[in-house]
């Protein structure tokens, strides 16, 4: 009778490759599951780790110079909350500024709607779809949505209070991490925890920087143009530039429904060529090239990032889809050798020893 096998034969054996992948599409289909679940705690988490990992840089100039760790710390928490007071100030400003306009475009609303439905009538498209396509510029229907955008802004005002929280106990957690010999328990693990915390603070550096740039030729070419409330789209403008690949789109559609209700259709083309042609030249020639230097992903997958990432945890997982999808990523597949395919399918990340590691003790 023949012995069963024994040893490292049995051990080769092991699971088909086939089996191997189903059990771990399962297993983050579970995982995946449970965070959309948790959304509303994990999302100010995912808010505050950024904006600790974009401030924490800021203590090493600082305990150079003889500063006391606490103090450092300290310097960390106010830089961090600097950021967030800005970008708050900036929707509520932007929000209450395109409430208040409203009423005194409803009249220019509902001719531009009416118009609308008649043009589409007259192609010989259905009431149906020509009523929907109106309802769009229906007054009713902006102040339904500005009063979702209300509803959302208190929403994240609620958990404002857990984000301001974390990045106390963030910042003061990245200090003692800090003074440990290795952060993540060996050089391999500081390095690619090392290449994660820079490639998040390149990325969002890179995409303010440019936002800057875009939002001020926009909003300088919105006003001489004479569209309403220029400084609104400008800041829209700046915010979606964090959204990858279809940010453009999003900052664009508002100021081009305004211009056609104002001015109609050809102010309306203008303003579509112009922003084309600033925000092409910029995000789509020129910006891709730092950000691919920052992170390594490819546009396949920084496209995908965004619709997976909203989906889980809401809007704000638009504008941190790259930092999420990098740390996932860095936990499970840059430590595995035999990854290799998935981190060239993922936009071929920099392994140890190039340019993009940085010393373990600023990977926190």
């Amino acid at each position: 009778m023949t012995d069963a096998p024994t040893g490292a034969g049995a051990g080769r054996a092991g699971l088909a490759h086939g089996t191997r992948v189903l059990l771990t599409v399962a297993a983050a289909v579970v995982a995946f599951a449970g965070i959309w679940f948790g959304r509303e705690i994990l999302a100010p988490l995912a808010v505050a780790a950024v904006v600790v990992i974009i401030a924490h840089p800021v203590r090493f100039p600082l305990e150079r110079r003889g500063w006391p760790k606490w103090a450092a710390t300290t310097i960390v928490i106010v830089v961090a909350y600097l950021i967030l007071a800005i970008l708050a100030g900036l929707l509520v400003f932007a929000s209450a500024q395109f409430v208040a306009m409203l009423p005194d475009y409803a009249d220019e609303l509902q001719a531009t709607a009416a118009s609308i439905a008649d043009t589409l009538s007259s192609l010989g498209l259905s009431d149906e779809a020509s009523d929907a396509t109106s309802s769009i510029l229906d007054p009713g229907t902006l102040v339904g949505v500005a009063a979702s955008v209300a509803d959302a802004a208190l929403g994240f005002a609620t958990a404002f209070f857990f984000v301001l929280a974390y990045v106390i106990f963030m910042a003061a957690d990245a200090a003692r991490f800090g003074r440990l010999r290795t952060v993540f328990g060996g050089a391999r693990a500081d390095g690619i925890g090392a290449r994660y915390f820079s490639g998040v603070r390149r990325y969002y550096v890179v995409n303010a920087t440019f936002g800057a740039i875009v939002a001020v030729l926009d909003g300088l070419l919105l006003w001489a143009l004479g569209i309403p409330i220029p400084i609104v789209w400008a800041i829209l403008a700046f915010v979606t530039n964090f959204v990858p690949n279809i940010g453009f789109v999003l900052g664009l559609i508002p100021p081009a429904v305004l211009a056609l209700v104002v001015g109609g259709w050809p102010l309306a083309l203008v303003v579509v060529l112009a922003y084309s042609v600033i925000n092409v030249t910029l995000q789509v020639l020129i910006q891709p090239k730092f950000v691919s230097d920052a992170v390594d992903l490819s546009l396949t997958l920084s496209f995908f990032s965004v619709v997976f990432w909203a989906f889980v945890i809401g809007p704000i997982g638009a504008i941190l889809s790259i930092p999420l999808t990098l740390l996932v990523r860095a936990l499970l597949v840059e430590p595995d050798d035999r990854a290799e395919t998935l981190r060239r399918l993922s936009g071929n990340p920099a392994q140890e020893g190039s340019p993009h590691v940085v010393e373990p003790s600023q990977a926190g």
